[in-house]
């Protein structure tokens, strides 16, 4: 792939900063019956957080690069090979006794998720001193958007590296279990894109109502946090942004869920994508729901007619 990033190329590129790695789905034919052997349908995609939303960014026209940490083994080069007409990878380090990331997800019959295993442990490598190295290519960034993957201290590192260099941080957990990496303030966050379960786990709440839910989003607010997102699936998302407004959007209609995989991934793409573009909240959260609708719709992770054109008649459809 041409490097767009050379010198003479004074382009902004955003940055995505986090997971890349192997997607292994199983779909469980009957139902599932535990301590013994069920049969499945199995498939293999490419995936990460970071590695996703860098995919969509890229469909969407968009000069992206990847920071992230793998192996050197036949699932990175899997990774590239389906990856870079997407974004740069030159920035990706690769550590010899790694195993690149893995994540396999079994899903019962209905297109839920019955258990996930992840194979996480190499973006340990994603360190403040690895984004040191890199320190010349954050500064020129218009976007930094990292994942949970990363480690607390690279977190951290990334908040007072974008608060010194006036770069706006989008953060994006991955799990529940990760969300102690989240730093205490969060003040140099201008999006944090969450679910219910990791916001009850980091806010230490119960989210039993739509009243517990909008709650929740003022004390992200009052937590430092310019805009949040508490996302909670077919019930759709509730924000509150800069001004303190609190609102709740419901979801798109999905008469069909094909996979599940990749909708939250795709729903913040879309809003980075939009906001980005200074266009409204209404439309920045349309442009989220939208953009993972299609992608339940859809077998792969990151759907694959996805383009700027493409989006725009999405848009217009719903």
């Amino acid at each position: 792939m041409t490097n767009a990033f050379n010198e003479g190329n004074q382009k902004s590129p955003i940055i995505c900063i986090g997971g890349a790695n192997v997607d292994r789905k199983l779909y469980i034919k009957n139902k599932i019956v535990p301590k013994t052997s069920n049969p499945v349908k199995s498939s293999m995609t490419v995936g990460g957080v970071a590695r996703n939303i860098a995919e969509n960014l890229g469909r969407f026209g968009e000069e992206v690069i990847l920071i992230s940490a793998s192996g050197n083994d036949p699932e990175w080069e899997e990774i590239y090979n389906l990856s870079s007409p997407f974004m740069d990878l030159d920035h990706v380090a690769q550590f010899e006794n790694s195993a690149t990331g893995s994540y396999t997800a079994v899903l019962d019959k209905n297109g839920d998720l019955s258990i996930a295993l992840a194979d996480m442990d190499v973006y340990e490598n994603i360190t403040p001193d690895l984004l040191m190295k890199n320190s010349n290519l954050l500064r020129k960034a218009k976007c930094i958007v990292v994942d949970l993957n990363c480690p607390s201290e690279t977190i951290d590192y990334l908040c007072s590296f974008t608060t010194n260099n006036t770069i706006p941080l989008v953060v994006i957990p991955v799990s529940s279990p990760k969300m102690n990496r989240l730093p205490k303030t969060l003040s140099a966050v201008d999006w944090l894109i969450v679910n219910k379960d990791e916001t009850e786990a980091y806010l230490n709440i119960k989210i039993n109502d739509e009243e517990d839910w909008r709650n929740s989003a003022n004390k992200w607010l009052e937590l430092g946090v310019k805009n949040v997102i508490i996302t909670n699936g077919s019930k759709g998302v509730i924000t509150g942004v800069e001004n303190g407004e609190i609102r709740h959007f419901p979801s798109v209609e999905t008469p069909m869920v094909v996979d599940v995989t990749g909708a939250g991934d795709s729903f913040c793409s879309g809003v980075i994508y939009s906001w980005l573009q200074k266009k409204e909240i209404d439309y920045i959260i349309k442009s989220g729901l939208v953009n993972a609708h299609k992608t339940i719709m859809s077998t792969y992770t990151v759907r694959q007619e996805l383009s700027q054109k493409q989006f725009i008649l999405d848009m217009e459809e719903i």
